[in-house]
């Protein structure tokens, strides 16, 4: 077997290993700053682990309209999620580079919203359909600003390698980058809804709808689902910061894989000091404000055509 395929399933393998390790205390370490923030003394770091270990261990109870395509969903979730882990760099090269593009991953982190869509339609309840058809309309307005983003790089690159495109590659045009710049604004405004942070996780706004199209799971294929959001909040923050603010690869290795990190983990606390300190958008808020950043989306593609 060639030494460079072993190489990449390895290199798979430990991307996966590293996102789900983690992306439990990623979350705890989000938990605890919000406790901070709010003048509580909030659960230990390592309160995530706990909990999945706890719903992993209760009976699996199925109460939705279709239990088939429950399990499909909940399995493919996770599964979705840990294939873009192979895809994105993480202080390294991408492991599955050649593998695969960035038309693939588009279509895989689509993929991972369309699984939340399966689960709630499944389960049946009438807030689960209520959660799914809010998380319709928001990918529907919001999946558009990352493909922008990804097509700006490519223009910029003429490449859709992801070793390329995900690598500051909207500031890779000869004159002053408006185009990346933009961009830049506009993923960091819309950042708190693609990870599902408050002040945009109006799709399963608990006082609500009660976790919306969660609301019929518990046990195992609850704690798979909470695991797959965990884990997507890193897979999220790590194209961020590749596409955006990659400067970390003129430094040795291990310095460099560390401070990759660093930048992931003060993503998470950006996060999380928006999510302690704004209320809730309605949805037709919510909608108007990607509406907006959709406009300022289509302005920077026009600029990059133009070499801008």
């Amino acid at each position: 077997m060639d030494n460079s395929f072993i190489i990449t399933i390895l290199s798979g393998l430990a991307n996966i290993l590293m996102v789900l390790l983690a992306a439990p205390f990623c979350q705890g370490v989000m938990r605890k700053v919000t406790a901070v923030i709010q003048s509580r003394k909030g659960p230990p770091i390592w309160q995530p682990y706990y909990d999945l270990l706890k719903l992993l261990g209760k009976e699996d109870i199925e109460s939705g309209d279709s239990p088939v395509m429950q399990r499909v969903s909940v399995y493919m979730s996770l599964a979705t999620v840990l294939a873009i882990a192979c895809l994105v760099p993480m202080g390294f090269p991408a492991p599955m580079n050649g593998q695969g593009d960035v038309i693939l991953l588009v279509y895989l982190l689509t993929l991972s919203g369309i699984c939340t869509l399966l689960a709630g339609l499944a389960a049946g309840s009438t807030y689960s359909l209520l959660g799914i058809s809010r998380q319709m309309m928001i990918m529907i307005t919001l999946e558009p600003l990352f493909v922008a983003a990804i097509i700006i790089g490519a223009i910029h690159t003429h490449s859709f390698r992801l070793n390329t495109v995900l690598h500051g590659s909207v500031y890779m045009n000869e004159g002053f980058p408006w185009s990346g710049i933009i961009m830049l604004a506009v993923m960091l405004l819309s950042f708190q809804a693609f990870v599902e942070r408050v002040p945009f996780d109006i799709s399963e706004a608990e006082t609500e709808l009660m976790e919306g199209p969660l609301m019929e799971y518990s046990g195992p294929k609850l704690a798979i689902f909470k695991y797959a959001s965990m884990v997507k909040l890193i897979i999220y923050s790590s194209l961020l910061v590749d596409m955006f603010v990659p400067w970390h690869g003129e430094i040795a290795a291990p310095l460099q894989w560390l401070l990759f990190w660093v930048k992931i983990f003060a993503l998470a606390l950006l996060i999380t000091l928006v999510a302690a300190t704004h209320a809730r958008y309605r949805i037709d808020q919510a909608i108007r404000f990607f509406a907006m950043l959709l406009a300022a989306a289509l302005v920077a593609l026009v600029l990059a055509g133009f070499g801008h």
